[in-house]
This record gives C-alpha cells, structure tokens and sequence, in this order.
C-alpha cells in the first residue's frame, strides 16, 4: 500500500505541474500574438529608414557625425547582450549567453564591455567577473519605446565619452513560431549599404543634407535598438510557449507511465490478498 500511495503522490505532482506548464503556455501564446505585430509593423518602417539613410550617404562626408565616423584603433569592443528576465523559455538564453562567450573570446575578456539587457545575461556574467558597464533590468514588464530610446541614448553617450571604440549587438531574430536565430550586428559606428544602382543628384535637400544626416542617423540608431527588443520578445515568448507545450506533453506521457505503474502495483496487492486469504483459509480447513 505504501508503494501505491506514493504513485498517487507522483501523479498528484505531475498533474499539477501540467496545470502550470499548460497555463503558462497559454500566457506565452496571447503575449506571442501581441508581440507578433508589433514586431512585424516595425520591421518595415526599419528597412525604410536604413534605405533612405543609405542613399543620403552615397556622395556625404561621414565625418560630419561621430557616429559613422569608424575609428582607427578599436581597443574596447562593446556588447549589447539581449536575454530575458526569466527561463522555462528551451535554450533561448543559453544560445545567446554562448554566443557572447565565443566573441568575448576572440577580442579577450579585458578588452570586452558588456551592456546587459535582461537579467539572466547580467547574472551569469557579474558572476563570472565580467566588465559590465551598465544593465537593464525590469525591461520587458512594459516593453514600450521611450526604453530603446532611452537604452540608445546611454549607448551613443558613452561612445561618445570614449568609453569603447566598437559596439555589437546579440540577440535572437525571430523567424517563426518555432525557429529564431541568434544574430551577431554591428551598431556603432553605423554603417549603411549604398545603392551605387540610385543616384539622387538632381534633388535639392531642404533643410541641408548634412542636417537630415545629423537628424535623422540618431534615429535610426534608437529604431535598431527597439526593432531588436522587439525582435527577442517575441522570441521569447515563441521559444517559451514551446518549451512549456513539450513540458505538457512530458507531463501527460508520465501520468500515463505512472497509471499504469499504479494499476500494475494495485493488481498485484489484489492478488496477494488474495493468495493470502486463501491460505488462511486452507489453513483453517486443516
């Protein structure tokens, strides 16, 4: 009997367990959808931007700003790490975590400064005495963009202040419901793809080009940062409704191992009392 009540034990366990998974699959599902459009109505306006930008660059002197202005000596490479503020979210933080140890170790721990975005990057690098020059916590509670704004702004400031030649972002790059992909981008200094096929030579800019350059590049850099934000909330929350949907089914397929375990222990306690009653019984007889 006491075989069979721990059976009962494990399967009230897991069943609640399943309860959870299951609810927090849901949760992740509605946040999913929400997190979906927003990232997809931004992508568009992203890709415009760069375009437009791109083809003011193609006959511009890119030392009329700081930011696209490349520097000769890169001795302080930055990482813009972007994970989340909790697991139960499959290998979401881990591959980005890995991937940040990888380029980490090809500049050198020393020469590395770490921007942390999400609590789990910044846990497992300050534990691991890592440089980390600021972190972002609390990020995700109200995703909005006065944060990218905000997040952008510290960044340029302290490239500016010549706290590191280099900035690079990691983050995972949502491609569909079931796939994202780690991306590894350069953010500072800005570089654009000129369109050498586009050649703008008969428009007149007002104001001045070199003032739409100077307005419109900071902007483009705070739309990176909140594109990427959006980018790896939907990949969390898309890579945690299938973490959670695999635990429910986990779940469901030990409930049954632990059924027929009890069914298999309770048939055999039956037929031991049994067996035992009948030997009593022919013990009497005799």
């Amino acid at each position: 009997m006491a075989n069979l009540k721990n059976i009962q034990t494990q399967i009230k366990s897991v069943s609640s367990i399943q309860k959870v998974t299951k609810a927090m699959k849901m949760v992740a599902a509605a946040k999913l959808r929400r997190a979906q459009e927003r990232m997809e109505k931004a992508r568009p306006y992203s890709e415009r931007l760069e375009n437009l930008i791109g083809n003011l660059l193609i006959d511009a002197d890119t030392s009329i700003l700081p930011l696209l202005e490349t520097r000769g000596d890169i001795q302080k490479h930055a990482l813009l790490i972007i994970t989340s503020d909790r697991g139960l979210a499959g290998s979401f933080n881990s591959n980005i975590i890995k991937k940040a140890e990888e380029e980490i170790a090809k500049v050198g721990k020393n020469n590395a400064v770490l921007i942390c975005i999400g609590k789990k990057c910044y846990e497992y690098f300050n534990n691991r005495n890592y440089q980390i020059d600021y972190s972002y916590s609390e990020t995700w509670n109200d995703l909005n963009y006065n944060q990218a704004i905000k997040i952008g702004n510290g960044l340029v400031s302290s490239y500016l202040k010549n706290k590191f030649d280099s900035l690079s972002v990691i983050y995972n790059y949502f491609k569909n419901t079931a796939s994202q992909e780690v991306l590894y981008n350069q953010l500072l200094p800005i570089t654009f793809e000129n369109n050498d096929e586009i050649k703008l030579n008969d428009i007149i800019y007002e104001p001045s080009k070199k003032e739409l350059i100077q307005s419109l590049v900071p902007k483009f850099f705070n739309t990176e940062i909140w594109q990427c934000l959006l980018e790896s909330f939907a990949s969390e929350q898309a890579a945690r409704m299938l973490a959670m949907d695999n635990a429910t089914e986990n779940a469901k397929d030990m409930i049954s191992d632990l059924k027929l375990q009890f069914n298999k222990a309770r048939q055999t306690a039956i037929t031991t009392e049994m067996l035992e009653i009948v030997g009593g019984a022919e013990a009497l007889s005799n």
